[in-house]
């Protein structure tokens, strides 16, 4: 408020965003029996609103406007000056003008020196525009002057103006823009009406309220309503006070922090002691023995130089302390010495580990190469299998063996790139990625590096983890792996990272390509009882305080543990048994029990209660239409019943068992095969349109698919349709087309170990599978005949006897 009235610039009367104001003197107001004529030129204006009283100068533009000025000059020098309702137009009509304005008389007309006219206009009385009657070659109208009511309590109406005056004065205070003789000139105008006038033409209110306030013909209703927006104006003003107030307050105790923290810098030198100091000075030591680039260098002495210019109490100095440390803590071309004893690490795998075979042999190339050429990039291995076969622990034996250190990071859930890459060191609570975590963990540039789950890895909108480990994961890229914390490149090509999965299948084809993989298949029966005597029944006989004595287990008894309370791939169930038996002798030690050490295939009933898997079902006589097939999970080989019913109808087919869209196709085939070899195999085309065709693969809550199972879904048809069962103990797995071919399917081991679990004694192959079945540990494989095939007419052959 008032701030205008320093002002003196003339107002535009095309853009005039604010409004210089002169007062005029009492005397100056209107006088009784004045003549103001009825027909007078009009001046729009933008953006301001004239008040009887008051004197403005307007700077004129448009051409109508000057011609109206330069008529009421040369005449009576009163022109209607009303506000226009939308300032951003050009257009002047009746409907773009408010009704009431204010006559005014026309001091002066000045050409400026640019060439543009200014008129002083003093406002003398306010008047209602009653019609336009020409637009051309000025706007002149016909109007009405206006009166006000007089208030009908006159003491009510002095104190409104008293409080309208202390307002003004506690408003004037607290505005150090408006100059102490705005309070002189309020205490000097005597005349009410004036007084309200000139408060409302220089409140800080928009021209569309002032022009309400303008419009108001009581008296008594103005004062109040200007005092209204008064106390608005007030209440903001104080508001603004006191948050300027608490800012100067927060500038002055910095600036006293800042004083006492220069005198204490320079207590602490006269002393010989600053603890800031000491700490910087302790890292450019250490920084000193680093062996870093010539870059990581300079980078390093940047940020400590910046450190040590910057004041100790600000928030960055603790930031790049931090990061300075975290520079000097990571292993900068400093490897452990690895062990090139190439027979001692054989024996050290061999010793942890059961089996494995492949990837031990990869590491021992690894070292064999890295002993003769001195210098390598690091492989990047993935190993790939079901739970519990030991593809976590195994990295560790490589650690032990290799005498590296050795680094665990699990990825299973990670969903966010800066769990990679790190946060940039301006954030707060900013850190490196878990890259360079872990490696400022190991202490060396050459651990061995799981990167445990690396399938189980998601993506969100804060990114996809999976992508920014195409980098770390990349021989030819992490070398110069960048982490957005450290902002300096940093060398990975000496770290041996071996990553591990469950399944390809959720792993970024890009990704995948880029590690070399080695598939862990599960453990057969034999394998399962050397793990168990070697490894588990040791530890857990440990960990549970027994001794040797204590528990004896045969491998007749381990073998039944394993048949008859466990079905995976892995030994972790079969690890859980192992120490239930070791916690139910434990209690009969404790209690002082007499037992007997050995424990027979009897005791197991007691110990671990009734058999949880069997495989006498499989050894009775077997239906019509029922057929035993091979299945590939991600938790190991498991066999698949495929079953067949037919029943009176139209040859209609259903399937059930939650198969999937290729073993639906599995189905179709086998069925068009058989209708068109129905007399070669002995069966009657009729029945095909006679019956309605039911294939149930049982456990319907788990999802099935792939075409592994086409023989099998093909024997269990024709099985049903020649009502003949198919031969006990029998076992097959492979594809099928239309021609009656048998292709050859993946996950081999895994199937044939699952058949042996469930005791049948006779599997059907396809003829190229035969090398998989070479690379089996033959010893595994007693008791099993494999039966190698190309043709479907050959499986039913078999199948049927």
């Amino acid at each position: 408020m008032f701030e205008n009235i320093a002002r003196l610039s003339p107002i535009e009367d095309d853009d005039a965003d604010f409004m210089p104001i002169m007062a005029m003197d009492d005397a100056e107001e209107p006088q009784k029996g004045e003549f103001f004529p009825e027909l007078l030129p009009i001046l729009p204006l933008k953006n301001t609103v004239l008040f009887p009283g008051v004197v403005i100068p307007i700077t004129i533009g448009r051409e109508k406007s000057i011609r109206a000025v330069q008529k009421a000059y040369e005449t009576h020098k009163m022109i209607a000056v009303l506000s226009q309702r939308d300032a951003e137009s050009d257009s002047i009509s009746i409907d773009n003008l408010y009704k009431i304005g204010t006559i005014a008389r026309i001091l002066r007309l000045l050409k400026m020196p640019d060439g543009s006219t200014t008129a002083i206009l003093q406002g003398r009385k306010r008047i209602e525009l009653i019609e336009l009657l020409t637009e051309d070659p000025f706007l002149q109208g016909d109007t009405r002057t206006i009166e006000y009511i007089e208030p009908n309590d006159e003491r009510e109406f002095e104190a409104l103006i008293e409080t309208i005056r202390d307002k003004s004065g506690q408003i004037i205070d607290l505005s150090p823009n408006i100059p102490n003789e705005a309070q002189v000139m309020l205490r000097n105008i005597t005349n009410n009406v004036f007084l309200l006038n000139f408060i409302a033409s220089n409140m800080n209110l928009k021209p569309m309220v002032k022009q309400s306030i303008l419009e108001i013909h009581d008296l008594s209703l103005k004062a109040e309503t200007i005092l209204l927006h008064m106390d608005s104006e007030l209440q903001l003003l104080e508001l603004k006070g006191e948050i300027e107030s608490k800012v100067r307050v927060e500038l002055d105790k910095q600036q006293r922090d800042y004083f006492l923290s220069q005198q204490l810098k320079t207590i602490q030198d006269e002393l010989g002691g600053n603890p800031q100091e000491e700490d910087l000075q302790k890292l450019a030591e250490r920084a000193k023995e680093k062996d870093w680039s010539e870059d990581v260098k300079k980078h390093f002495e940047k940020e400590w130089a910046k450190a040590k210019r910057m004041p100790h109490q600000s928030p960055d100095y603790g930031m790049l302390l931090n990061y300075l440390e975290t520079m000097l803590d990571l292993p900068w071309n400093e490897f452990t010495k690895d062990n090139f004893d190439l027979k001692k690490v054989k024996k050290k795998l061999d010793a942890d580990h059961y089996g494995l075979d492949d990837v031990k042999e990869r590491i021992l190339e690894h070292l064999a190469v890295l002993k003769l050429k001195g210098d390598m990039k690091a492989p990047i291995l993935l190993l790939t299998g079901p739970p519990g076969v030991g593809k976590t622990s195994l990295g560790k034996s490589v650690a032990d063996a290799l005498g590296r250190k050795y680094i665990r990071m699990s990825l299973g859930g990670v969903h966010d790139e800066s769990e990679i890459r790190g946060h940039r060191k301006t954030y707060i609570g900013a850190m490196p990625g878990r890259i360079i975590q872990s490696m400022k963990k190991a202490g060396a540039g050459n651990p061995v590096f799981i990167l445990d789950e690396i399938d189980k890895v998601g993506a969100s909108f804060r990114g996809d983890p999976s992508s920014a480990l195409l980098e770390v994961l990349d021989p030819e890229q992490n070398t110069t792996f960048y982490d957005n914390y450290l902002e300096v490149e940093y060398d990975l090509s000496k770290v041996m990272f071996i990553a591990t999965s469950n399944s390809l299948e959720s792993i970024q084809p890009a990704l995948l390509d880029r590690m070399e993989i080695i598939r862990l298949s599960g453990y057969s029966i034999e394998e399962k009882v050397e793990i168990a005597k070697q490894h588990l029944i040791p530890h857990q006989r440990q960990e549970h305080g027994l001794k040797t004595k204590d528990i004896k287990l045969s491998t007749d008894v381990i073998e039944h543990i394993i048949q008859d309370y466990t079905r995976e791939s892995g030994v972790r169930s079969l690890d859980r048994k192992m120490a239930s038996l070791m916690r139910a002798v434990a209690k009969k030690v404790a209690m002082g029990e007499k037992y007997n050490p050995s424990v027979s295939v009897e005791d197991l009933k007691e110990m671990l209660g009734p058999a949880r898997f069997s495989n006498d079902f499989y050894e009775k006589d077997q239906i019509a239409g029922v057929a035993i097939g091979l299945a590939w999970t991600s938790v190991g080989g498991d066999i698949l019943f495929i079953e067949v019913s037919l029943s009176k109808g139209k040859g209609g087919l259903t399937l059930t068992g939650n198969l999937g869209a290729v073993m639906k196709e599995s189905v179709s085939t086998a069925l068009s095969f058989l209708k068109s070899h129905a007399t070669e195999f002995s069966i009657d085309p009729s029945v095909f349109d006679g019956f309605d065709i039911h294939v149930h693969v049982p456990e319907g809550a788990i999802p099935k698919d792939g075409p592994s199972a086409g023989i099998t879904m093909l024997t269990a048809l024709a099985s049903a349709f020649k009502k003949q069962p198919v031969k006990p103990h029998l076992a097959m797995t492979g594809e099928i087309t239309l021609r009656g071919k048998v292709l050859p399917v993946g996950g081999i081991k895994e199937k044939v170990l699952a058949a042996k679990r469930a005791g049948c004694k006779e599997i059907i192959l396809c003829k190229e599978n035969r090398k998989d079945i070479e690379e089996i540990n033959q010893t595994y494989l007693e008791g099993l005949h494999f039966h190698y095939v190309d043709r479907m007419n050959q499986v039913l052959d078999i199948a049927f006897g």
